[in-house]
């Protein structure tokens, strides 16, 4: 006699927050997530620049923050076709410890309003795209979860290059 608990298929939609998930907070496949990485950084490491023409660790905090807004704000009709500079790299305005805390909290506050967005969405309404945008809703969060872990490297190596370390 068949059994009536047959498990759900998994949606889609599921597979993709499972990826944003593992990029953001743990588990990813290829190490460390943009939470674990920034885990132990002090503010005074997050601003500095061990590379001169590179962004520093915080200012690409800022950056990944903007992104997740702009995407769930995409994903919810708002046709934002691009950012000017100043809006897409935000300057660090205060240094201070505090201010970095509020910088990451402010990107785990995004992370997690996209991800209850990036939830409301059906995996039929995966191939459309939302007003005032080329890219469809698919594209739009597996390329958040591509930009995040993006940064996440970038993130990584300028935290050793601070610490003086090689590998």
């Amino acid at each position: 006699m068949p059994s009536d608990s047959t498990p759900a298929p998994i949606l889609e939609t599921e597979r993709i927050v499972d990826q944003m998930e593992r990029a953001f907070e743990g588990d990813a496949w290829h190490g460390c997530s943009i939470s674990e990485i920034l885990a132990d950084i002090p503010a005074e490491v997050a601003a500095l620049r061990p590379q001169p023409d590179a962004h520093s660790i915080w200012e690409i905090v800022l950056h990944t923050t903007v992104w997740q807004r702009t995407v769930r704000q995409r994903l919810q009709g708002r046709p934002i076709a691009s950012l000017p500079d100043e809006e897409d790299w935000p300057r660090v305005t205060d240094a201070s410890p505090s201010a970095w805390a509020e910088a990451v909290r402010d990107l785990r506050a995004e992370y997690e309003l996209l991800r209850t967005e990036a939830l409301q969405w059906s995996d039929s309404d995966l191939g459309e795209t939302t007003e005032g945008q080329r890219y469809t809703v698919y594209e739009m969060l597996q390329g958040v979860i591509q930009h995040n872990l993006y940064h996440a490297g970038q993130i990584a190596i300028l935290k050793k290059a601070a610490r003086g370390e090689s590998r």
